[in-house]
Order: C-alpha cells, then sequence, then structure tokens
C-alpha cells in the first residue's frame, strides 16, 4: 500500500516538474512570474523525495 502511493506521487512529481516549465514557455498559459515556475518546480522536487522515502517505508525488509 505504502509503496504504491510512493510511486505515484513520484509519477505525479515527475509530470508536475515539466509542467511547470511548460507552462511558463507557453504565452497561452504564462504564469504571472517566474516564481510561480519556480515554486511549483521546489514542490515537484520536495514530493519526489517524500514519495521516495514512502516508497522505502514500503518495501520488505531484508535481514
Amino acid at each position: 500500500m505504502l509503496r504504491n502511493l510512493g510511486k505515484s506521487m513520484q509519477v505525479l512529481a515527475l509530470m508536475l516538474l515539466p509542467a511547470s516549465m511548460l507552462m511558463q514557455i507557453t504565452s497561452a498559459m504564462r504564469a504571472n512570474s517566474l516564481s510561480v515556475m519556480l515554486l511549483m518546480m521546489l514542490f515537484g522536487i520536495a514530493l519526489f523525495g517524500v514519495g521516495r522515502v514512502v516508497e522505502g517505508y514500503g518495501s520488505p525488509r531484508v535481514g
């Protein structure tokens, strides 16, 4: 259960990072400032890290 949740968090984070860059590049979805893109990228990095930790807790222990 935790392993699947962690992997889902990682996948969501990996989709969030390119989406934030695409939002900044395209004129139709342009963010108001560069800080919005940076905040989204930092949130994606943090979400990926937390997802990795959660996935680690859900893995069976060896030993």
